[in-house]
């Protein structure tokens, strides 16, 4: 399909270089290369590189950041959604918190979602994607068919869910559980920022979707890999770093499943690479770092 127009802010993406051997060493290549080369580099201990500490937390704008929060694995999504939920309310806690939260920051919302299926078995503390988002459960109303969530300013900054509106649809996937198919790919529910959809073009009875991306989340994109595109697990077609999109293709029953054939050009839509490419990036940028302090 044709690219959507170039941006100013669609910038080019920059990719760790890859590390080959060179006369018994091992050097930064000057070429740069996708991250899906990183398995020509052999297992770790044959690079002889010092352990590293990996966190889970989303890739740092610069790569030779060490500073970088630390966000535990609570739970795991395979990206297939369960049910298109609808929101109810999206406001202020009815119920003023204890204690307080201070520091003059906006507070937090609460969510509350409607759903036909997903009450069964689903107890408070549960985590629920809601578009992608990792979400904890805080309420349930079983007369209304209702779950009530948290929504923390930093996911407000974050994610879209703060555009939500009564009436709404959202994705709505319960945590993985040992004994489920893994239908999709392994989906942590922390996005990592979000896009704008771009284009939707029909063909035939499926749906191309173009969306535009930033940098820091483009480079972690690679056709035929993986993305979750609020909270859904979606095959990458094309790339295109310098024009700063993705695409990809719905088929009929997924677009009958989700909630994004509804959303129209400009509408954002939350992002979350492939955890597998957040590993790579940050082994690659270690190497990097390894060998330019043992070249000065």
């Amino acid at each position: 399909m044709a690219p959507p127009p170039a941006t100013a802010a669609a910038a080019a993406a920059v990719r760790p270089h890859l590390l080959l051997r060179r006369g018994g060493g091992l050097l930064p290549s000057p070429h740069p290369a996708p991250a899906t080369r990183a398995a020509a580099a052999g297992p770790a201990r044959r690079l002889r590189l010092p352990p590293l500490r990996f966190s889970l937390s989303p890739v740092p704008k610069s790569l030779s950041s060490a500073a970088s929060s630390h966000i535990p694995v609570r739970s795991l999504f395979t990206g297939i959604v369960e049910e298109v939920g609808r929101v109810r309310r999206l406001g202020p806690p009815l119920t003023p918190p204890s204690g307080g939260g201070g520091g003059g920051e906006a507070p937090g919302l609460d969510l509350e979602v409607e759903t036909k299926t997903l009450l069964a078995g689903t107890q408070l503390g549960d985590s629920v994607a809601v578009d992608g988002t990792c979400l904890t459960v805080a309420a349930i109303d079983p007369a209304a068919s209702t779950f009530t969530f948290g929504v923390a300013p930093e996911t407000l900054r974050r994610t879209s869910l703060g555009e939500r509106a009564a009436g709404d649809g959202v994705n709505l996937e319960r945590a993985l559980t040992p004994s489920s198919r893994m239908g999709g790919h392994f989906v942590q529910g922390h996005v990592d920022g979000t896009g704008e959809i771009a284009a939707l073009r029909p063909d035939g009875d499926s749906l191309w979707v173009t969306v535009r991306a930033p940098p820091e989340i483009l480079r972690l994109l690679v056709p035929k890999g993986f993305v979750a595109v609020d909270g859904t697990s979606l095959t990458v077609v094309s790339v295109d770093d310098e024009g700063g999109w993705f695409d990809f293709m719905l088929v009929r029953y997924t677009q009958d499943n989700i909630v994004l054939p509804n959303k129209k050009v400009g509408d954002k839509v939350n992002l979350e690479a492939d955890i597998l490419g957040k590993y790579v990036e940050k082994l690659l940028a270690g190497r990097v770092e390894a060998a330019a302090n043992a070249d000065s």
